[in-house]
Order: structure tokens, then C-alpha cells, then sequence
């Protein structure tokens, strides 16, 4: 995974902000919470929830949605 500073998905242009975005799962932290995601691309997203805002902190690329196992 990369980290990001845009503010749209560079794989499909999404804005980070907007949905649809499935969450995987949710983390409570000190300072507030982490959520994995996924974008509607399939990009895997990492995004921090605080007094600050939500933003991805890292993102993947595409899921490869051929099903082919790559070696």
C-alpha cells in the first residue's frame, strides 16, 4: 500500500469524502479510530477518523477482478 495525500482515488477518481465505499472494518483509537475500507474500484483504503477529519492515510491498487492467481 502507498500513502496518499490526494484527495480522490487515483485509480477510479472517486473523491475520498464521497460513497460508496464498503467498510471492512472499524478500530477505536486513543485519538479516535482507523476504518479499512474499500473504494467502489476495489482499491483497499486505510482511513483515519479524528478531530481532524476523516482522511486515507494509505491505499492500495485496483482488486484484480479477473479471478486469475498471479505466481
Amino acid at each position: 500500500m502507498n500513502s496518499t495525500s490526494a484527495t480522490a482515488c487515483p485509480h477510479c477518481g472517486w473523491p475520498d469524502g464521497g460513497e460508496p465505499f464498503q467498510v471492512l472494518s472499524r478500530h477505536t483509537t486513543a485519538t479516535g479510530r482507523t476504518e479499512w475500507t474499500r473504494c467502489g474500484c476495489g482499491s483497499l483504503q486505510v482511513r483515519v477518523v479524528d478531530g481532524g477529519g476523516t482522511r486515507v492515510v494509505s491505499r492500495s491498487g485496483p482488486a484484480d477482478r479477473s479471478g486469475a492467481v498471479r505466481h
